[in-house]
This record gives C-alpha cells, structure tokens and sequence, in this order.
C-alpha cells in the first residue's frame, strides 16, 4: 500500500507558497480576515479548476466529504459555500492576477527552446487575440457587451514556442480589442501576430519604433502605393505577390510615415487571399504567411481553457469574484505546464489535466501517473534483481 502524499498535495510542491505570501502582503490582502485567508481561497479555487467543479457548492461538497483528509491534501480549511462565496466576492483580485505573473515570468523561460512549426527563427513569437464568454446582464451589470448583452473578454498574448501567455487582460465586453496595444512593451525583436482587430497604425508605429516586428491582416479599404515589388515569387507555394508599399491615407500616413510591406497568399484549403501586411523586411515572404498560420495557435489555446478549465461556468457575480476566477484558472494552465516540464513528460496538458482530474486523491507519484520513466525502471530493477540468481 501507497502511504506517500496525495496527487493533489504533490501538484501543491509547484506552488511557491513565499511568493504568494508576498503577493498578499503587497495588498494586505489577510487584513482582518478571520474566516478564511488568501492562500487558503486559492488553494481551494485551484482544486475546483483542476478537478472541473461546476461551482463554488461542488467544491464544497466535495471538499466536505474528504474532510478527513483535506490536511493531508494540503487544504488546511474547510468551509461551507457562503464563507468561500464572501471570500470570492472580497479578496483582492490583484493578488491572484500577480502571482499569475510571477508564475508566468517563471514558466515562460523553460520553454522558450521550443520550436515554431514550420518557422525556423530564433525571435520570440506571439499571437494576440481575445475571447468572450457571453453572461447574463441582469446577474452582471457592470459587464457590458454588444447589443445590450453582458460579457467579458479575455485579452491574451501568447507565446507560441510552448503557448504560454505572456500577457493577460479582462475587460468587459465593449472593450475594443486594439486599446490592448496600448498597455503592451513592446519587446525589441519579437514578432507580433494579429488579425484585423488589432489595426490601429499608432499603436503599431509605436511596436515598430520598439525595433518589435508585427504581421497583421490587411483591410480591403487600405489606401496604398506600390513603391517596390518583388518578381521573384514562386506561385506553386501559394504567393502573389510581395511589395513594399507606402500608406496614402491623409491619417494613416501621419499615424505610420515608415514604409510597410504587402505580402499576399493564396489559401488552397480555404480557397481565399489572403493580404498581410508588417514592418519586417527581414524575412522571406513565405515566412510571413507561415508566421500569420501559426496565428490560429491562440484559438486552439482558448478552444482548450474553454473546454478544460472552468471559464464558461463563472463562480461569482462581482467584477473582483471573475477577476480572481480567470487569473485562477490562468494559474492552474501555468502550474500543469511547470509540472509538465519539471517531469519532462512527453504527454499533452490536455491529457495531464485529465490524469490529474480523476487522481486528485489518489496516492501514486506524480511521475509515474504522467511519465513512463518510474514504470520502466521498476522493470529493468526486477530484471537485474532476477538475473543475479542466474
């Protein structure tokens, strides 16, 4: 029989305790708090994403029917729906939404080798999107959308050599998705893939002055001159036509004066041209078409926290409750990647996040429930063992 630790309280190790202490320091975030403090909320509201708990009742339930084990789990706490629900509603959201940045900044690094498919260079790439989750406007009111609906948006950057976010924002739902540009830093040689949302020729003279690189669609309606074009274009691989182009526009011309390049493609799958415009003259134009396909990797990325995490189902109603719900389920995709990498697992997050799902309060190593290292050693030890007797 298995006496180690639960699978629950080993995910627990990947947790660093000191920086979230100093997170709710930096809010003083336990002030007055007699019922249930800040590690304790996170701790639990990190149980309910990893084990897809529906709402703050399910984890409570569920909680409440292991109590005798909660110590052992590293849940030092029990309370019913309405402390937890108080604590929701009350605690800093910033504490959450910092330490998801620590996390960041430290999960970040360790994949920073992986590859970009189908691009071979070595500048950082990111995709910048958004997604919404539709809410009831009645329940919450200060989330305004569209058409006198309720919703809230996730703005993410991602970075796609390993798709972890580099950059989280939550707004309501009118926010306008190229105001983000405004709050990015740009980072000098990086690449930044967008789609016509993110036209805003400020902003990006702003990314350009930075000695940042961005690909982003072309309008239909942009006003423009042709100054140099390229003739040497292979047609087979799905190019029409590469021009360094120079804006006419009375307004877009003052907004970005510098010389943009037009790269156009024909999509085979989809049956569509598509027009790409960017401030990097570095690259081949095929790699500019291959830059933007990898775009559709932050799509698959919310397809996946959509479906994995519990984002659709919010757990409050009060823009601080949702705040600390995102940055929580944020946090929980972070702290599967670190344990990912830290075991040198060969599975998918997708695949960990089931395993550890239904293994919450199980006692195997982590390991060997997500790597087959444990398991083959085992095997060569009792062949070793067996052959000394022979």
């Amino acid at each position: 029989m298995n006496t180690g630790k639960y699978v629950f309280a080993q995910l627990l190790q990947y947790v660093n305790k000191y920086e979230f202490e100093k997170c709710i320091k930096r809010y003083n975030g336990d002030y007055r708090v007699r019922d249930l403090n800040c590690w304790n909320l996170f701790v639990q509201l990190f149980f309910g994403q990893l084990t897809s708990r529906n709402s703050l009742r399910d984890i409570c339930t569920c909680l409440k029917a292991h109590r005798q084990k909660l110590y052992h789990l590293g849940i030092k706490q029990q309370v019913n729906q309405s402390t937890l629900s108080r604590a929701n509603e009350r605690r800093d959201w910033r504490i959450f939404a910092d330490f998801g940045e620590y996390l960041i900044k430290k999960v970040r690094p360790l994949y920073s080798d992986s590859p970009v498919p189908n691009v071979d260079i070595d500048n950082d790439v990111f995709a910048l999107d958004s997604t919404t989750i539709s809410l009831s406007i009645k329940l919450f009111s200060w989330a305004r959308g569209k058409y006198s609906r309720g919703a809230v948006k996730i703005h993410t950057l991602l970075d796609l050599r390993g798709s972890i976010p580099a950059f989280i924002f939550i707004s309501d739902g009118k926010y306008h998705d190229s105001n983000v540009l405004d709050i990015l830093s740009p980072v000098p040689e990086a690449i930044y893939l967008m789609d016509k949302a993110y036209i805003d020729f400020v902003a990006l003279y702003k990314i350009h002055r930075a000695g940042a690189f961005f690909v982003t669609r072309a309008k239909v309606s942009m006003n423009y001159s042709v100054l140099e074009r390229n003739f040497n274009i292979d047609e087979t691989t799905g190019l029409r036509t590469d021009e360094i182009i120079q804006l006419n526009g009375y307004q877009t011309s003052k907004h970005y004066p510098e010389k943009l390049r037009l790269v156009k493609y024909y999509d085979d799958e989809k049956e569509v041209l598509l027009a790409f415009i960017t401030n990097n003259f570095e690259v081949s134009a095929l790699e500019i078409a291959r830059l933007y396909r990898n775009r559709w990797q932050i799509e698959v990325f919310f397809k996946w926290i959509k479906q994995n995490l519990t984002i659709k189902t919010l757990w409050g109603h009060s823009e601080n409750a949702v705040n600390i719900h995102v940055w929580v389920a944020i946090c929980t995709y972070l702290i599967i990647a670190h344990a990912k990498h830290s075991l040198k697992s060969e599975l998918s997050i997708y695949e960990i996040m089931q395993i550890l799902g239904i293994s919450a309060f199980d006692k195997s190593p982590l390991i060997e429930l997500l790597t087959q290292v444990q398991a083959n050693q085992n095997v060569k030890e009792q062949l070793n063992l067996f052959s000394d007797y022979f």
